[in-house]
């Protein structure tokens, strides 16, 4: 057995950050992301986002890349949605970069009540620059 904490703050953005996540589109993304963290033995914390982009907060145990866990999640996330809604005029997609922070167990309640309170903050202009950090390739 092995003791591990790693906690990761993940934000990604929508392909040329179009404001393409809807509620039902939302809803798609986070079943997706819970359904592959749980196969991949990864607690989710917290899940939001905006139109443009999403944010979670998980624990990634050490025998998995951090990298890996978001290739993964982000894949699946595109398919669904683009399973879900065939009907699309071009076909859903994410940008290749990410913003990945860690962060310890103190900050953990502060971070999940960031997400958590994602689209207030974006509404009211509360966000936090350091938070929202993504590599937009």
């Amino acid at each position: 057995m092995v003791f591990w904490r790693c906690h990761y703050h993940a934000i990604w953005t929508t392909y040329r950050r179009e404001p393409l996540i809807t509620a039902a589109i939302e809803a798609v993304i986070i079943e997706a992301i819970r359904r592959k963290s749980r196969e991949l033995a990864c607690p989710l914390l917290a899940v939001n986002g905006v139109a443009d982009h999403i944010h979670v907060a998980v624990s990634i145990p050490p025998r998995i890349a951090a990298a890996d866990w978001l290739r993964q999640v982000k894949g699946l996330s595109a398919y669904e949605i683009n399973q879900h809604f065939p009907d699309r005029a071009t076909p859903f997609g994410w940008q290749t970069g990410y913003g990945l922070l860690t962060f310890d167990g103190r900050n953990l309640a502060y971070v999940v009540a960031y997400i958590e309170n994602q689209k207030t903050h974006h509404a009211d202009r509360t966000t936090e620059p350091y938070l929202e950090q993504v590599d937009d390739r």
